[in-house]
């Protein structure tokens, strides 16, 4: 299952969503500001991110320029604590599943959500008469159209 984390106002987090929905993917949206993150998924996402901090937390944030934020300074509980206290740090849209992780709205990375079924059925070339073409024929057009 893809997870999306987003907030109110991201227009980042608004394509994301509006892509995973044109290709009829199925996902849960979390809104950071809403659903308080618990401590087993601020670890799950910070095991995910190839680069630690800097792949998910804004180290521009407000909070941390102001308060002069030492991210780097922290223990693991540490900055579990700090990012639900402060949700505003991290990056979005944090878009997951089982196998893929990314960081924001990248047009030529999101194909790695699409299931690698349909990205095979999608490399074969269906066409508009294939019962698949809602969602394979959608990714091919957009890869085709990406690549020209």
């Amino acid at each position: 299952m893809i997870v999306v984390y987003t907030s109110p106002g991201c227009a980042s987090c608004r394509k994301v969503k509006q892509w995973l929905k044109d290709r009829n993917l199925p996902f849960i949206e979390k809104n950071i500001f809403k659903v308080l993150l618990n401590d087993d998924e601020i670890k799950h996402l910070l095991m995910r991110s190839e680069n630690g901090t800097d792949d998910i937390i804004s180290k521009r944030s407000k909070i941390i320029q102001e308060q002069h934020i030492d991210i780097d300074a922290m223990t693991t509980d540490q900055l579990i604590q700090f990012i639900k206290q402060n949700p505003s740090v991290l990056k979005r849209p944090i878009i997951l599943n089982e196998t893929n992780f990314q960081v924001g709205y990248d047009a030529d990375e999101i194909g790695v959500f699409v299931p690698q079924e349909l990205r095979r059925i999608a490399e074969a070339g269906c066409t508009g008469d294939c019962p698949n073409f809602g969602a394979c024929g959608k990714v091919r057009s957009c890869n085709d159209a990406q690549r020209a």
